[in-house]
């Protein structure tokens, strides 16, 4: 076979990985041929691609972002685009395609796989919200990033005597702001799925401050107010419609400093923590996923994902990834609670 492969939406420690272990393991046992498209779906919608082999993929296991480039083109908001990808993968003799990404890129995924296409998807996003699958590789290398930045900045918040908020990224998911909160020891930890009290969190800084020790708040960048909206720079939106978030560590430091008088500052890590070389476990998940991947593909097995259940990589249905975002659980955040203030 002729296979193509695509990385879509944001970048991701890991995504080198799976490339390498699809085609280490599709040309060494299988005798397949591999495409790699470039961008995304701006890929096959443009003819963009380059080739993949054995040699072109050498050496990439340790390397951040993707060789294949990444874009968030979505071909379902551009006239004629899924006839143009239908039109590009039969004139590059392509069979089928594996395609890396999150929830947009999958839910492109889906779509074409139920217009005919064959397709095998790969679950990636910092953000481990997708459905249906334990762990996403990059979150691993997401919280150990934010967790090294709330280690340095509990000295410098002690130093100071100040409040220091870590803005992370979690849209609508608080899965990075939990782990990175709970493994740094924060005071205190506010994610979307649960609107915060500005009360609260003033009352948290304030004891924490009585006992002799300077609060390290980690937010996460969807946390939303009791009585407020999510935190927006603008109104624009991309192809997928996600307008874009920034802000709302900002706005909580100063909610802080004028309630409490205490000195607050704010750290957004942002593109820090999906920049870089992947940890460990994520070159092993990102791994295991392309091996399986491609072992899928071999077997005609489309419309599939490959997934972490427990400690084994199953295969799930593409559909299922997307059919919800996978929200951390009330029980799970309130275990936190006991460590605030």
């Amino acid at each position: 076979m002729r296979i193509g492969v695509l990385t879509g939406g944001g970048d991701c420690p890991g995504l080198n990985a799976v490339i390498r272990a699809v085609v280490r393991k599709g040309v060494k046992e299988y005798g397949h041929e591999f495409v790699g498209f470039r961008d995304g779906w701006k890929g096959p919608l443009e003819g963009l691609t380059m080739p993949l082999s054995l040699e072109t993929t050498r050496g990439i296991l340790p390397r951040g972002g993707t060789i294949l480039g990444s874009s968030r083109t979505n071909p379902f908001k551009i006239e004629g685009g899924v006839e143009r990808i239908k039109e590009n993968l039969e004139k590059s003799g392509i069979d089928a395609l594996i395609a890396i990404g999150g929830e947009d890129t999958l839910g492109v995924a889906t779509k074409l796989d139920a217009l005919g296409v064959k397709v095998i998807g790969v679950p990636k996003t910092i953000d481990n919200d997708l459905n249906n699958t334990d762990y996403t590789f990059g979150f691993d290398t997401a919280v150990n990033i934010a967790v090294e930045a709330i280690d340095r900045l509990h000295t410098t918040a002690e130093s100071h005597h100040r409040a220091l908020i870590v803005e992370v990224m979690g849209r609508h998911a608080g899965w990075i702001a939990l782990h990175a909160g709970l493994a740094g020891g924060a005071s205190c930890i506010l994610i979307p799925e649960q609107k915060f009290s500005i009360e609260k969190v003033c009352q948290w800084v304030e004891s924490r401050f009585k006992s002799h020790y300077a609060p390290i708040i980690v937010i996460a960048e969807g946390a939303i107010p009791q009585d407020g909206d999510m935190v927006t720079k603008d109104q624009t939106l991309d192809s997928f419609g996600h307008v874009k978030l920034s802000g709302i560590g900002d706005w909580l430091a100063q909610e802080i400093e004028t309630r409490t008088g205490k000195e607050a500052r704010t750290s957004v890590l942002g593109h820090i923590q999906r920049g870089g070389t992947p940890s460990a476990f994520d070159r092993v998940l990102a791994t295991r996923f392309g091996l399986q991947a491609i072992t899928a593909a071999h077997e005609g097995d489309w419309g599939k994902m490959v997934a972490l259940h427990g400690t084994d990589i199953v295969r799930v249905p593409l559909a299922s990834a997307t059919e919800k975002l996978k929200l951390v659980p009330l029980e799970f955040y309130k275990e936190s609670e006991i460590f605030f203030g």
